[in-house]
Parts: structure tokens; C-alpha cells; sequence
């Protein structure tokens, strides 16, 4: 028996617990040895603790290093800030991994197998941000400035092409708008390319793109590309767009990996209007389960869970009502146990 990891568990919002506890199920299926510290945030932080951040909860993450995240949801109005966006910020997850895999086969786009590596703390999502009164519309100039550094470019481009190396990959691009934005994205791109000579010519391919043209690439032949490592704001869009190959959100996890601590999530929203139904889809949250398993060493659980997943879908056909089945969230989950146990 593997030894006990601790881990913070955040449940989330709306959907959040029934997918929570299908991937908790799962994962006790497969006997991961995760010991796990429930705490809130989103919605449920503001009700119990007026806070979509409790202190508790930044204090256990600090802790154990380790958490899995269900969706949260940032209250409107009141002024709070994004809950996904302080916890990069208090943990410093400068890199975001998105991979994108196609689970059932025959759809528009088939055999699909990415990884967007989107740089997590910088760029035009830092928040500076003003208005420009002029005569008397007191929002008539809106500026914004985007930061990129050289130690933070350098810190995410080593991660993904550290990881395209670790996991076999065979081509990185590096997407940027250059052409255009010569300081902001090209120390960017000049980081990533004297990084590849310097350190890992040789290991795979590097090709640059810029970020317009990846968008139609993407869509037109998406297998020429491999992973896309990229800035804050372009990796945002991309990891989104890649997600809609393999058939949306409902199919992708994340990670956003730093220094001192890693947190696994399902990247979709909290979906408040099939909440409680047992409709929902775990695909994202189990999926994201296998990359903390991947993140602890524990690569064979990690392939089994994925492994599983395909065979549950495709063989035995049984399918939520977002994949065109009608099995509920209970009953996939049943389904997925019953196929690990074989």
C-alpha cells in the first residue's frame, strides 16, 4: 500500500459536490492513497466563513501542498475577487496544464492528443487597469498593461518543455503575437528559443506560431501540433478552444502547478441549473484525479483510472446525458467502479 498523501479537498458549487463525491468514489476504488482535508471556498466560503477564500482553507492547501478543486463559483457584486485567481496568486501556480485527449471516437475532430501550457500569473491578467476621463464620460479612455518578465517567461517555458521531454512528446510551439506586441510577447518568445538551444535542442522539435494563425491551424489540422506552450491571456483562449475538440469542458481537467504547491481541478463552470438533478458529467474532475495521481508518482493508478474511463464509455456504452447517453451521475460512477474492479 502506497503511503498516505495528504491532500486539501474543495468540493465547490453547484454541481460541484455530486462530481466531487463520484471521483472520490472512484479514487477509493483504485485504492489512491490520498488523505483527505475538506475545506470550502466559492459560494459556500461566503455563506459559512463571509469569505470565497477562507483563511482555513489557504492554510490547509499551505500545508499539504496538494489539493483537488471542484467548480467554484465567484459571488457578483460585494466586490470579491475571483477564488481560482487569489489561489494562483497565494500559491504562485504560475503554470497551467490543460491536456486534451479524444475519449470517444468518431466525432468531428478524431485522435486528438494535446497540451496547452498556458503562464499563469502574468501578462494583460495581472489587473492593471484604468479609466481616462475625458470631458464629462468618466470611462471614455480605458487602458490596460500587460507584464511579462524574463525570470517568470523562463520559469513556464522550462516547465513545459520539462514536461513535453518527461512525457515523450515530440513537437512544442511556442504561440505569441510578436509580430504585433514585440516587447510584451517577444521577450516570451526570446526566452523560450535561447532556452531550447541552451538546454534541450534535440529533445523534440520547437516551431513558433503566431497566435492568430495557431487559432485557424487548430481548427483546420489540429494533429500537426503537439504542445502549445503560450502567455496568460492567449493560453486562456487556446486551452478553451483545444477543450472543444475532444468535446468541450465536460472532457478536460487542469493543473496549475508552482513552486510549493499543485491544485487539480475540473475547469467547466458550476452549471447551478442541473445541480442536485445527478446529471452531471465527472469526466473533467476524475480526469484531473489522474493528473494529481501522475503529480504523486503514481503513474499506474493514473493510466488505470484514464484506461477505465475509455472502456466505461466506449465499451460498455454508458454515457451522461451531455455524451448523448442517459445514465446518471450514480450510474456512470457504478459503471466506472464496476469496470476498475475487473
Amino acid at each position: 500500500m502506497p503511503q498516505r498523501i495528504p491532500a486539501t479537498l474543495i468540493a465547490g458549487d453547484g454541481i460541484g459536490p455530486e462530481i466531487m463525491e463520484a471521483t472520490l468514489a472512484v479514487l477509493d476504488a483504485l485504492g489512491a492513497p490520498f488523505e483527505w482535508d475538506r475545506q470550502i471556498a466559492g459560494l459556500e466560503g461566503v455563506r459559512a466563513a463571509g469569505d470565497p477564500l477562507p483563511a482555513k482553507t489557504i492554510e490547509s492547501i499551505r500545508r499539504n501542498r496538494l489539493a483537488l478543486k471542484g467548480p467554484l463559483e465567484t459571488p457578483s457584486g460585494g466586490g470579491y475577487r475571483s477564488s481560482n485567481v487569489r489561489l494562483r496568486e497565494e500559491f504562485k501556480l504560475y503554470a497551467n496544464l490543460r491536456p486534451a485527449r479524444t475519449l470517444i471516437p468518431g466525432g468531428r475532430f478524431d485522435n486528438i492528443d494535446l497540451v496547452v501550457v498556458r503562464e499563469n500569473l502574468e501578462g494583460l491578467y495581472i489587473g492593471h487597469e484604468m479609466y481616462i476621463q475625458i470631458d464629462d464620460d468618466p470611462h471614455a479612455l480605458a487602458m490596460a498593461t500587460g507584464v511579462n518578465t524574463r525570470q517568470g517567461s523562463r520559469r513556464l517555458l522550462e516547465f513545459a518543455f520539462a514536461h513535453a521531454v518527461a512525457t515523450g512528446r515530440k513537437k512544442v510551439a511556442i504561440v505569441h503575437k510578436a509580430n504585433i506586441m514585440k516587447a510584451l510577447t517577444g521577450i516570451f518568445l526570446e526566452t523560450g528559443l535561447d532556452l531550447y538551444e541552451r538546454k534541450y535542442k534535440g529533445q523534440f522539435l520547437l516551431e513558433t506560431v503566431i497566435i492568430d494563425a495557431c487559432a485557424m491551424k487548430l481548427v483546420l489540422n489540429p494533429w500537426q501540433f503537439d504542445v502549445l506552450v503560450t502567455t496568460n491571456l492567449f493560453g486562456d483562449i487556446l486551452s478553451d478552444l483545444v477543450a472543444g475538440l475532444v468535446g468541450g469542458l465536460g472532457m478536460t481537467p487542469g493543473g496549475n502547478i508552482g513552486a510549493d504547491a499543485a491544485i487539480f481541478e475540473a475547469v467547466h463552470g458550476s452549471a447551478p441549473d442541473i445541480a442536485g438533478k445527478g446529471v452531471a458529467n465527472p469526466i473533467a474532475l476524475l480526469l484531473a484525479g489522474a493528473m494529481m495521481l501522475d503529480h504523486c508518482h503514481l503513474p499506474h493508478m493514473a493510466a488505470r483510472l484514464r484506461t477505465s474511463i475509455e472502456q466505461t464509455l466506449n465499451l460498455d456504452q454508458v454515457r451522461t446525458g451531455d455524451l448523448g447517453g442517459r445514465s446518471k451521475t450514480a450510474e456512470f460512477t457504478r459503471a466506472l467502479i464496476e469496470r476498475i474492479g475487473r
